[in-house]
């Protein structure tokens, strides 16, 4: 089993944001970009603008997360800026497969994301139509917090749901994940490991960056 590393630019030097980005390339997969409205959630982070800027250094995929109040509003221009994922909260909109689909049409792969306070089963109907299944592992709208331990039987749960429908939706794990954390969100059935300031620390992130990689390889390997 490949386990892939898609780090979050949320805690990443933004003075010098192509040189972070670009520093640990090397060890992921993709980047995770958080996008946030200050409605759905308290902080505001930054848009499609920020998106094309980063496209343009980087040659990682890049699945950007929106945690807004509407994201139909903005998935075209996501898309059209390089968006390869986008991927929404569906308790924030009337009917999620009508986004879903808008997504897809407009050239990116679709995802649900499930706040901790908020069902797996509300991303059922849906399994089969995604790419992802995104499962917080912290309330989000901010970087930088610890990771909750009551969610894991949430990430076992979405396993099993992707895998008795048949779907090849993609687990991966916001929040929280590092070299202490990481085994429990691996064992629960990630694929895909977010880490923010496990990665961007402030002091080495090309370093840190190869130890989660070197640890996600372990962890691959076992299975």
């Amino acid at each position: 089993m490949t386990l892939k590393l898609s780090p979050s630019i949320l805690t990443a030097d933004f003075s010098a944001l192509a040189t972070e980005l670009r520093s640990v390339s090397e060890w992921v997969d993709w980047f995770h970009l958080d996008v946030m409205d200050g409605h759905y959630v308290e902080n505001i982070t930054f848009g499609p603008t920020v998106v094309e800027a980063i496209r343009r250094v980087v040659d990682r995929p890049l699945h950007v997360h929106l945690m807004i109040s509407e994201p139909a509003r903005y998935v075209d221009w996501f898309a059209r800026v390089g968006a390869d994922r986008i991927s929404f909260h569906p308790e924030v909109v009337p009917d999620p497969r009508t986004v879903v689909d808008q997504i897809r049409g407009a050239g990116a792969q679709a995802g649900l994301a499930v706040h901790p306070d908020v069902p797996v089963e509300t991303i059922a109907p849906f399994v089969g139509d995604i790419a992802v299944v995104l499962m917080m592992t912290v309330r989000p709208g901010f970087g930088g917090q610890a990771y909750l331990d009551e969610v894991t039987p949430k990430i076992a749960h979405a396993r099993r749901l992707v895998e008795k429908t048949g779907s090849d939706a993609e687990i991966e794990v916001d929040g929280g994940v590092n070299l202490t954390t990481v085994d429990r969100a691996v064992d629960a059935g990630a694929d895909i490991l977010v880490a923010g300031s496990a990665i961007f620390d402030g002091k080495n992130p090309p370093a840190a960056a190869r130890r989660m990689r070197e640890r996600l390889d372990v962890l691959g390997s076992r299975t």
